[in-house]
């Protein structure tokens, strides 16, 4: 609907909270506030032109109701009384105020207001300029209503009036006694605006009633298109992904084929095909840093920066990270180097998850596949209490502990840096425990995030568990925010210190003291990154050598296709060219028979000229036989035709004719008498000529 733009879901001028304040206020059968009033007519209006854009884009073309659907059905089921809108308009102004031209009684006593208020002004300006001379300072007050003057104080005044306060601040304000009477009037005319003006909302108020439900339901229509417009603003405007969410059901179809089999009764390719990913989602963002980078790229624009800084702020993106988390996986274990991108790794895949539940597109790439978690339990961050008397480690273990009771078979959970903040020894197996637990009977998916190198075995022992480590560039000495999949990180403490100019020293006994089994392990895990990095080169070159060649494939299949509807294509051509000269040459050959039959008849000796017509003849039936004429053979032909003979002064078909506007020799293909009219034919052109204009009369 944006992309068509006459549909634009805009709801912005709605004033949802005055829109339920009315019909809250019509529901108990209190009149109804003129700004409320306003409100309702504008969410009607709005949802009254939204329905005549979806028709006309729907009669335009029909196919946009299906495009749009369940919105067009939405839209469409809103039943709204344009009436109700114009009646509103026409007694409120758009400033929210009732119109004079509301009722005759709102109009009369809003002249009497205005009359005695002139009448008051008047007689307050001259007691004032009476008093000028005698007193400073006099001026007009209004105290509930009625028209006083404010005097200094201590000053006296020459006319009676009434004491209503008096201040040392402020002064005394009387109201004067020939005042009393127009201020009573002007209560009495207020009172009146008011009466009239109650009718009014109250007479829109009943109006109202007789489709509140209706209205109720535009409301709640309007309210539900509003938070979709917003998912779909979001989506747009970011150029998310649109998920591709699964039941975790489809997960537990591992039975065995026989079981399968024996309880449906159907095939072997009937058996159901196995999920290769639990979570998939390339080239992911963390929302709000990617907002965060758009912010700061708009700022330097707005300020008018440097045209290159600003160009190399946008060419500076956030690093998006992949998501390839296997069907079989249950808990991955993420590590690397402090800052690395581990706890941004945890809270995308978090965000992601209730952005896709929530109906908004995946900052990813395209294919996502994400499941549809029940719930998302998080342990990220400081759980320190002083309240409660918890520690770190102590609010990290109650938190722990509240998911793994609250967590279930369909849920995800992230544990950032589990097993922290005790003893390494007893972090690491605790670490191990808890993973173990939501691996064998917990959560549908755990990821967390740790220092404890004894966490990465557990993928040696169990294939539930998988690793994962953020890359780290040690020739620059910073991450690199990427994550290597398959991987377990290693420690870059000491060669990080020794490449900070650390003693050698000190970098040779740190390297005694950490053990040569565990540097051996870590050359493993060097050349194992090596290995994934390779791989992922290679399978990104495979790639595209696959993009290429069915680029090359389809071209292909292109210009076969065109090839060949080029041959049929001439097959045809060359085929009406060799119908149409067969054509032809038989309508040659019928006439010159006809016409040596007509000879044989006669009886009489052959002249010249006879001799001549059967010489013709001779070669116009070798010219049937070769399926084309010989100049002789044209010749002669328009020689007999341009002699009428006695018997007729039509061509017959067959004839050649000299066609003077071409200039060319045809050949007759059809002779109509009654119209004076003949059909010829020269090469591949057909003509319908009169007989004037080959000569014959």
């Amino acid at each position: 609907m944006h992309n068509h733009g006459a549909c634009r879901l805009d709801f912005s001028s709605i004033n949802l909270l005055l829109v339920k304040s009315g019909l809250r206020n019509a529901r108990w059968g209190s009149p109804i506030k003129a700004n409320e009033a306003m409100a309702v007519a504008a969410i009607l209006e709005s949802a009254y032109f939204l329905q005549l854009n979806l028709k006309a884009a729907i009669k335009e073309d029909a196919d946009w109701h299906n495009r749009f659907m369940p919105l067009s059905q939405l839209i469409m089921e809103m039943v709204i009384n344009i009436s109700l809108v114009r009646v509103i308009k026409q007694v409120i102004d758009e400033d929210g105020s009732v119109r004079d031209s509301a009722s005759s009684a709102l109009k009369r006593a809003r002249d009497q207001v205005q009359l005695l208020e002139k009448k008051l002004s008047q007689l307050i300006d001259s007691l004032i300029r009476n008093e000028m001379k005698e007193t400073s300072f006099l001026e007009v007050s209004n105290v509930d209503g009625r028209w006083c003057i404010n005097s200094g104080t201590g000053q006296l005044t020459s006319f009676k009036g009434l004491l209503l306060s008096s201040d040392s601040g402020t002064g005394r304000i009387i109201e004067p006694l020939s005042a009393v009477p127009l201020n009573d009037e002007l209560q009495q005319a207020r009172a009146s605006v008011a009466k009239a003006e109650a009718d009014v909302l109250l007479m829109l108020t009943e109006k109202m009633k007789r489709d509140l439900d209706d209205i109720e339901k535009v409301s709640d229509s309007v309210i539900q298109l509003d938070v979709i417009n917003a998912r779909a603003t979001y989506s747009l405007f970011f150029r998310g992904a649109s998920p591709s969410l699964y039941l975790s059901e489809e997960l537990d179809e591992s039975f065995s084929t026989e079981t399968y089999l024996s309880e449906n009764e159907t095939s072997m390719a009937s058996f159901p095909k196995e999920r290769e990913w639990l979570l998939y989602m390339p080239k992911a963002y963390h929302p709000l840093i990617l907002q965060q980078h758009r912010q700061n790229v708009q700022k330097a624009k707005k300020e008018a920066s440097n045209a290159a800084d600003v160009s190399a702020l946008e060419q500076a993106r956030p690093v998006p990270v992949d998501f390839f988390i296997s069907h079989k996986t249950r808990v991955l274990t993420i590590t690397g180097p402090n800052t690395g991108g581990k706890t941004i790794c945890l809270k995308t895949v978090g965000l992601a998850s209730m952005m896709a539940k929530s109906g908004l597109h995946v900052l990813s790439s395209d294919s996502v596949e994400i499941p549809w978690f029940d719930s998302v339990f998080a342990d990220i961050g400081d759980e320190q209490s002083l309240s409660q008397s918890l520690s770190t480690f102590s609010g990290h273990l109650k938190q722990i502990g509240d998911i793994r009771s609250q967590s279930t078979s369909q849920s995800l959970v992230l544990l950032d840096e589990v097993g922290a903040g005790t003893n390494p020894l007893e972090g690491a197996a605790l670490g191990m425990s808890l993973l173990e637990s939501f691996a064998d009977s917990g959560a549908l998916l755990t990821i967390a995030t740790t220092h404890h190198g004894e966490l990465k075995s557990l993928k040696y022992s169990n294939d539930a568990f998988e690793n994962a480590c953020m890359e780290f560039d040690e020739v620059n000495l910073k991450p690199t925010y990427k994550i290597l999949w398959g991987v377990p990180g290693r420690s870059n403490a000491i060669n990080i210190s020794e490449k900070l100019g650390l003693p050698s020293v000190v970098i040779s006994n740190a390297r005694e003291l950490h053990g040569a089994a565990r540097a051996e392990i870590n050359e493993v895990i060097i050349d194992m990154e090596r290995f994934k990095q390779d791989s992922q080169e290679l399978l990104y070159e495979a790639r595209n050598h696959l993009m290429l060649s069915k680029t090359l494939h389809e071209k292909l299949k292109l210009a076969r296709r065109k090839i060949k509807e080029h041959g049929t294509e001439q097959r045809y051509r060359k085929m009406r060219q060799i119908s149409e000269a067969l054509a032809m040459a038989r309508s040659i050959l019928y006439k010159k028979v006809r016409q040596l039959r007509a000879h044989a008849t006669q009886t009489f000796h052959p002249t010249a000229d006879q001799k001549q017509l059967s010489t013709s003849d001779s070669q116009f039936t070798a010219e049937a036989k070769n399926g084309r004429p010989t100049e002789s053979t044209s010749t002669s032909a328009v020689k007999i035709n341009k002699q009428p003979s006695a018997m007729t002064e039509f061509p017959e078909v067959g004839d050649m004719v000299q066609v003077s506007s071409l200039g060319r020799k045809a050949t007759v293909l059809r002779v109509d008498r009654s119209k004076e009219e003949i059909l010829v034919q020269a090469g591949n052109m057909k003509l319908k000529l009169k007989l004037a204009e080959i000569g014959f009369k």
